[in-house]
């Protein structure tokens, strides 16, 4: 298991602003975790109260984003890191920005769920959503742990995943469109159900993006728009031997 081994500082006091820079993003990733979670579930049982909640957390995700940013200025000004530590700050900048939006998605589960509150008709397409959804917090709880544990091998794992999204996606929309040609008086309903995965498979498409800022952080290698599998092969050779 290859991972991210930081190089030591006889800068005491920049330890300590890296550190507490990490554990931001660690609250960071772990609020919008949640706020996933809470969304699917708020739009999946019509529970207007985790709607609201996870509409609020959305700002508190904001709040720390832009927290996050000016303190990784701040080390890149007065620090000039190099090497790895460089890597470090670039990408915690750019996993923060991925959580922010993962914010904003989650964010539009719970305002959907909202809008639909008072419906009660339960479609049989929500089982698929459902299906979608869990696959999705699935591969971001992975992301983060790989993120969290500067673990290559996780990411690439996790990265994996994010075709197997893409095609379950695929086939619900291809469901919700066929439901929309046959009930044209839910035509709303499917058309935010059509919203709602496609923030799923979104935030899929973010979490895969983490994935790559580890092996980049781990690696000093930018796999994003290679090939994942040629990649994994040149990079853990021992596991593709």
């Amino acid at each position: 298991m290859k991972q991210f081994n930081p190089e030591g500082h006889t800068n005491h006091q920049f330890d300590v602003e890296l550190n507490d820079v990490k554990h931001k993003v660690m609250t960071m990733g772990g609020l919008v975790e949640s706020m996933v979670s809470d969304g699917l579930e708020a739009l999946l049982t019509m529970n207007t109260e985790l709607g609201t909640k996870v509409c609020e957390d959305d700002k508190t995700v904001n709040k720390l984003e832009l927290e996050i940013d000016r303190e990784c200025t701040r080390i890149l000004a007065r620090r000039q890191p190099a090497a790895s530590d460089l890597r470090m700050v670039l990408a915690i900048i750019k996993t923060i920005s991925d959580l922010e939006r993962i914010g904003d998605e989650a964010e539009k589960l719970g305002r959907i769920s909202l809008q639909m509150a008072e419906e009660t008709d339960m479609p049989h397409y929500y089982k698929d959503l459902r299906h979608l959804g869990d696959h999705v917090k699935t591969m971001l709880r992975e992301a983060l742990d790989a993120f969290t544990r500067m673990d290559v091998e996780a990411a690439f794992s996790t990265a994996a995943k994010d075709e197997a999204i893409d095609t379950e996606y695929a086939n619900l929309s291809r469901l919700l469109i066929s439901h929309m040609m046959e009930h044209p008086a839910l035509l709303s309903h499917a058309l935010n159900m059509s919203w709602c995965a496609r923030s799923l498979e979104r935030i899929a498409d973010h979490a895969c993006n983490i994935c790559e800022y580890v092996i980049y952080l781990v690696e000093g290698r930018d796999i994003r728009h290679a090939d994942l599998d040629e990649m994994r092969k040149q990079i853990l050779p021992a596991k593709h031997g």
